[in-house]
């Protein structure tokens, strides 16, 4: 993998598919802020407008924009996230974010089981401030990846084990998307000991495969533990999601 300039954004990302980039990293002499909406908004244009102005309050222009957290009523189908996807990169045009063709911003995209969004609504975002102090950790944020055994395939006959929950099979899932959050990890230039956050994103119960398929490859992390979230992947027939992310710094901003 590698990794490619934002200059005007002051982050270095992986490519990833057209809707979203594999992830991103701070480059030297800044850091990534991650900041939570306790009250989601919409996607839709206002969503990014309230984005610009709590980052012209921060004093970081629009381009310091690295990552999105989305949350969307019910899963979509391939069609359907298609559809999404484009409405989405068009949002992102108009506001110049994109480098050509290329979409820099890491994406994670969640159909939560509990408390489902009226609409499709930003949870969270993240974006790059200059550091005030001297960096003790990179830090970064891995894009929402799902059981499909090719991340760039978005089409049922990529889906690992379609239609199969059982314990053996969302084994396979985990073990499949932990390759995929390992490989990213080294593309970034870090490790499971930079990372704060371990997210999974699943309806389906953790425990057969927690201990096997994801504390043990993360070794010492694993004592921070993982987030579970009582969640969808945003695609019907995916089973399995996760991301992972090491910030510094996590706000909390209600409007």
């Amino acid at each position: 993998m590698t990794l490619h300039e934002n200059p005007q954004g002051n982050y270095r990302f992986l490519k990833g598919i057209a809707p979203y980039s594999s992830g991103v990293v701070a480059m030297p002499g800044f850091e990534i802020i991650r900041v939570r909406m306790v009250d989601p908004i919409p996607v839709r244009p206002s969503g990014f407008d309230r984005i610009s102005r709590i980052l012209k309050d921060a004093g970081r222009p629009m381009e310091a924009l690295c990552a999105m957290e989305l949350r969307i009523p019910e899963p979509l189908s391939f069609d359907g996230f298609k559809d999404f996807n484009l409405a989405y990169q068009s949002m992102l045009k108009g506001r110049r974010l994109l480098l050509g063709d290329v979409n820099p911003i890491a994406r994670t995209n969640i159909a939560p089981a509990v408390f489902i969004p009226k609409e499709p609504s930003i949870h969270a975002f993240s974006y790059t401030a200059l550091l005030n102090e001297s960096p003790t950790k990179t830090t970064f944020i891995v894009a929402g990846a799902g059981d499909l055994r090719d991340q760039s395939d978005l089409s049922p006959a990529a889906i690992i084990r379609p239609n199969e929950i059982n314990s053996e099979a969302m084994q396979e899932k985990a073990s499949v998307v932990m390759r995929v959050m390992q490989d990213r990890l080294a593309g970034l230039e870090a490790g499971w000991e930079d990372a704060t956050d371990i997210n999974i994103y699943t309806v389906s119960p953790l425990h057969s495969l927690l201990i096997e398929s994801i504390l043990k490859p993360i070794g010492a992390a694993a004592q921070e533990g993982v987030h579970w979230y009582y969640s969808n992947p945003p695609i019907k027939g995916l089973a399995f999601e996760m991301d992972v992310r090491g910030v510094a710094k996590d706000l909390t901003f209600r409007s």
